[in-house]
């Protein structure tokens, strides 16, 4: 037999997440941390106190950033509320164990009245980004590669956008904050606890969420100096004591 094909078979198996009769013992691990995130009621069963951490502290980012503003449902008209977007949110474990929490806006629904020259954002263009880094190879610069953390949250919201944050996310953001959350808290048919919140940032999930956040970044770099490439505004340059920055 040839060894080419046996050694091929024998990675194929190594790694084949769902093998017939059996799964391999060293994808699985991987699988799981990719792929296992679950809803709030699942999670809260399968991580217990750590995934109430996990929730308190996505949701804790959300008060600190001051992105939402707590409204009564009788002072908002019927199609705001009928237009307020569900706030989901998830679990995860983490590869060293840690309880991952994240929180999104479902703005699934924002296509019917939204098109999609008011939401697109630019990007940076390919041609953009392998010039750039054949001139960093060329010239020997320094790269690095940052994290904004919240990113989004830095922007804010330009037009009225509402949310509605359900059963266990209403109660738990209400422990951050009884005394400015526990007036607006109402519960629907079904004794489910419910709250509706107007975004005051921009917030992962709504349509128009990426090109808030350019417009911001764009704004900020031009304010510290930053040049705009005209033919690729996400670039941007600045001779910083003699020497080119570029970011992208």
């Amino acid at each position: 037999m040839d060894t080419t094909f046996v050694r091929d078979q024998q990675r194929n198996q190594r790694y084949n997440m769902v093998s017939i009769g059996q799964q391999s013992t060293i994808a699985k691990p991987h699988l799981h941390v990719m792929l296992n995130q679950v809803g709030i009621r699942e999670g809260l069963k399968m991580f217990g106190e750590k995934g109430n951490n996990a929730l308190l502290k996505e949701l804790n980012q959300l008060h600190e950033r001051d992105a939402l503003l707590p409204k009564k449902k009788e002072d908002m008209t019927h199609d705001e509320r009928k237009k307020a977007l569900r706030y989901l949110m998830f679990l995860k474990e983490k590869r060293d164990g840690t309880i991952k929490a994240r929180g999104c806006a479902d703005g699934r629904s924002q296509r019917k009245y939204t098109t999609k020259a008011e939401t697109s954002s630019p990007t940076v263009s390919l041609e953009a980004m392998m010039m750039s880094c054949a001139i960093v190879a060329r010239e020997g610069r320094h790269v690095a590669v940052t994290d904004i953390p919240g990113a989004f949250l830095h922007a804010d919201m330009e037009e009225d956008v509402h949310m509605l944050l359900e059963g266990t996310i209403a109660e738990l953001i209400m422990k951050l904050d009884p005394s400015l959350y526990r007036k607006y808290i109402w519960e629907n048919r079904k004794g489910k606890p419910m709250l509706y919140v107007k975004l005051k940032k921009a917030l992962y999930g709504t349509l128009q969420v990426a090109l808030l956040l350019w417009r911001l970044l764009s704004d900020t770099l031009i304010e510290w100096g930053f040049k705009l490439n005209e033919y690729d505004k996400c670039v941007a340059n600045k001779t910083i004591n003699g020497k080119q920055c570029t970011i992208l």
